[in-house]
Order: structure tokens, then C-alpha cells, then sequence
């Protein structure tokens, strides 16, 4: 039996706490990218988020991403487990543990946390303009029928996993269980960052444009919230990467130098692009790069030098700051650059840890057999993920609809949704100044009136 692992397990459950709070820092990021009518309802749908899928996960979303019977490599059967039934405790009353000497349960809180940041990220592609019940309607589905089936295809065993039953041993053969060549996606660049890029482009195109896109600029309306989301965000990246390692060992301490090298290379590769373009260094975009790092590192976080990490880094910074025009070039309506942060990220670390793996990577002596995997592994997530969310995204549409009317959109979602504005900004009125007197309006004075009653 094995014997409980108390420090791994301490260290679990940190990792854990740090990745649930990448949501509420997303809520800033999101939030402050924002206009100020929107502000509350874009917070309010990360949270919502958390509220769904903290719900569903232990009910059935951990059974069917890591339950004991697969059904063809694409999901785990869901009560298998069904609120987690036989995984809390053994015969004897004791905590069942996992190979490493962690409670099950520990694990479970874990990987929850994974789901739910998952599916918030999507939310960002369609600001202003979603009803928030449709949101946690489509959350609950998308979770259920695309994340829980990809996170096992690809860290449960299945098709996509380096199982002797994934298509990599088809492909590669296998040894002892585990196939030669072994698609390497140390904390989630497929399953998080693809997987729910794609999910956005496909909303982006199905629920449709903003009033007014490309006739009027969406400005972010609080940078310092932008940039605090960015730095929670970097901090419980640790949690999401180093804890992914599933003990406090070397390969904890190699994922947060990576993540913090390939981070910071992110925003210099994202700001000296911005420079040579526009010729200026924004707060925006040293946020958006801290994102992009984040993104591409998370792959390759155990597998690279950190030199690989500053390389990888780099690019990435400089291509998504390029990324996020794609969407001015093509039309579609991403608002807060979920497509072209994550799903351009996740694919540059994803391809280029084919490159860059110090043990399997084409640059150490590798060959190409490691790239070729990335690659097919990176466009299978691509394809389930763009089929499936575009299914979802349907019937959701001629169900219960996306939209909020014109008039409530251009007044504004938080009043029309939630019934609240995230700022005071009635108007006091002055009509005059009198030496260092103000001389109110009688208007103004019948404001103040009325707010200190």
C-alpha cells in the first residue's frame, strides 16, 4: 500500500489554490480590457465560470476525464465514478492515494481548477454582447462534451495521451505500456490553451460582431486593472505549471524557472515589436505579453533549457502581439484577443517543443519524429475542438440565443444583465465659480439630495 506522501501532498494542494486564483486574476485582466459598461458582466462571467464547473467537476467532469473505463480513447465513462464514488475513500475508511502518495481527492481539487480557468478564457472573445445565462448554460455543456473528453484523450489515457492505446503507439509503437515517441504537453497547451482558443473563434464567429466593429474603437478602460490581472495571473501560473510536476522535486523547480524566464522574454519580444511598429512601448502590451509567455511555456515548461524557455518566449511574444490583427484582417470579432493569445500561443509552444525538448527535440539530436508528433497532436485538438464547439455554439444559438438586444448593448450589458454599473458616474453639474465657492445647479443639488438621503 502506499504510504501517504504529506509534503507532496502539501504541495498539491497549494498548486491547486494558486491555479483557482487565475480565475478572479482573470476577471481583472478581462475586466480592465473591458469598456466600462461591460466591466461587471465581463468579471461576473469568469465567475460564473467557476460557480458552473465547480458544480459539475466532482459530479461527473473527473470521472469522465480520468475514470477507469475509456470508451474509444475519446472520454471516460462517467459513472465511473459518478461524484466520485470509491475515490474520496477505500474499504477501510482511509483516503485512497494516488501513485505518488496524494490523496485522490487532492488531485481531484487539482485538476478542477484546470477545467475552470479552461473555459473561462473563452469568455473573452465575446464581450458586450452575450447573455449571461446563455454563458453558464454553454459553459456546462462545452466543459462536459469538449474539455472533460480532451483532457482525457490527451492526460487520461486516451487517443491522443502517450498510452500504449493512443494513436502515438499506432504510429510509433510502443514499450512497457507507453509509446515510443510521446506527445509532451507538460501542463496544458492542447488541452487549456488550443482547446479553448478554438472554442472562441468559433464563438466569435457564430454569436457574431460587436455594434460598431471596425467603425469605432474598443478601448480597454482600466489598464492598472489589465496589468494586476496580469501579475495574479503570473503568480498562479506557478501553481499551474511547477504543480504540475505532482511533487515539490527538480522538475517543479525546472517548470518555474522556465515559466519565469519564458515569461519575461514574452513581454520584452511583445514590447520591441510595438515599438518597431508603432513606436511605442504600452502597459497593454507588456500585460499581453506576461499572457503570451505564460501560454507558450506551458507545454514544453518541463522538457526545455530555460535558454529554450527564452527562445520560445520570445517568439512568442512577437508573433502574438502580430497575432492579435488577425482579426481586423479577417473579420471576425475576438474582443479581447482570446484568439490570437491562446490558440497562437498554445500552438507556438505546443510545434516548438518539437524543436526545443532537450531529450526528443529536433535541435538536440532528436530528429523529426517529436516534431511531427506536437504537430499532429496540436491539429487533432484543433479539429475536436473547433467540431465540437461549433455544434455546442449551434444549438445554443437557436435554443435559448447568444445576443442581448441592440438597445441593451449599446446602453450597456452590466445594466441590462446584472442591473448594477461597476462605476458611480452620475453627473453633478456646476454652473458657476464664485472666488472658491462652487455655486451648484439646482439639478446638482437635487442629485446630492437624493444620493445622501
Amino acid at each position: 500500500m502506499e504510504a501517504l506522501d504529506t509534503g507532496a501532498t502539501a504541495w498539491m494542494l497549494m498548486s491547486a489554490s494558486l491555479v483557482l486564483l487565475m480565475t478572479p486574476a482573470l476577471a481583472f485582466f478581462y475586466g480592465g480590457m473591458s469598456r466600462t459598461k461591460s466591466v461587471l458582466n465581463m468579471m461576473m462571467m469568469s465567475m460564473g465560470v467557476l460557480a458552473v464547473i465547480g458544480v459539475i467537476y466532482p459530479l461527473w467532469g473527473y470521472s469522465m476525464s480520468y475514470g477507469a473505463t475509456s470508451v474509444g480513447g475519446l472520454f471516460a465513462n462517467p459513472f465511473d465514478g459518478f461524484n466520485l464514488a470509491g475515490l474520496i475513500y477505500d474499504a477501510d475508511g482511509n483516503f485512497v492515494l494516488d501513485g505518488m502518495g496524494v490523496p485522490v481527492i487532492v488531485g481531484v481539487a487539482f485538476q478542477a481548477t484546470f477545467a475552470i480557468i479552461t473555459v473561462a478564457l473563452i469568455s473573452g472573445a465575446i464581450a458586450d454582447r452575450t447573455k449571461f445565462s446563455t454563458w453558464l448554460v454553454f459553459s456546462g455543456i462545452w466543459a462536459t462534451l469538449a474539455y472533460f473528453p480532451m483532457a482525457h484523450m490527451v492526460w487520461g489515457g486516451g487517443l491522443l495521451s502517450g498510452s500504449e492505446n493512443s494513436l502515438a503507439s499506432m504510429i510509433f509503437g510502443s514499450t512497457d505500456g507507453e509509446a515510443n515517441v510521446a506527445p509532451i504537453d507538460f501542463a496544458g497547451g492542447t488541452v487549456v490553451h488550443i482547446n479553448a482558443g478554438i472554442a472562441a473563434l468559433v464563438l466569435a464567429l457564430v454569436v457574431g460582431k460587436r455594434k460598431g466593429f471596425g467603425k469605432q474603437a474598443f478601448r480597454p478602460h482600466n489598464i492598472p486593472f489589465v496589468m494586476l490581472g496580469a501579475a495574479l495571473l503570473w503568480f498562479g501560473w506557478f501553481g499551474f505549471n511547477a504543480g504540475s510536476a505532482f511533487t515539490a522535486d527538480g522538475a517543479a523547480g525546472l517548470a518555474w524557472v522556465n515559466t519565469t524566464s519564458a515569461t519575461a522574454a514574452a513581454i520584452l519580444g511583445w514590447i520591441i515589436t510595438e515599438k518597431v511598429r508603432f513606436g511605442h512601448m504600452t502597459a497593454l502590451g507588456a500585460a499581453s505579453g506576461v499572457v503570451a509567455g505564460l501560454v507558450a511555456i506551458t507545454p514544453a515548461a518541463g522538457s526545455v533549457s530555460p535558454f529554450g524557455a527564452i527562445v520560445l518566449g520570445a517568439i512568442a511574444g512577437s508573433v502574438c502581439s502580430l497575432a492579435i490583427a488577425l482579426k481586423n484582417k479577417f473579420g471576425y470579432d475576438d474582443s479581447l484577443d482570446v484568439v490570437g493569445v491562446h490558440l497562437v500561443g498554445g500552438l507556438i509552444g505546443t510545434v516548438l517543443v518539437g524543436l526545443l525538448a532537450t531529450d526528443t527535440g529536433l535541435f538536440y539530436g532528436g530528429g523529426f519524429d517529436q516534431l511531427w508528433r506536437q504537430a499532429v497532436g496540436a491539429f487533432s485538438v484543433m479539429a475536436f475542438s473547433f467540431v465540437m464547439s461549433y455544434l455546442i455554439a449551434l444549438v445554443v444559438k437557436h435554443t435559448v440565443g447568444w445576443r442581448v438586444s441592440t438597445s441593451e448593448e449599446l446602453g450597456g450589458i452590466d445594466l441590462a444583465e446584472h442591473s448594477e454599473a461597476g462605476y458611480d458616474l452620475s453627473p453633478v453639474y456646476y454652473s458657476s465659480r464664485v472666488g472658491h465657492t462652487l455655486v451648484l445647479t439646482k439639478a446638482a443639488v437635487t442629485a446630492l439630495e437624493e444620493r445622501f438621503k
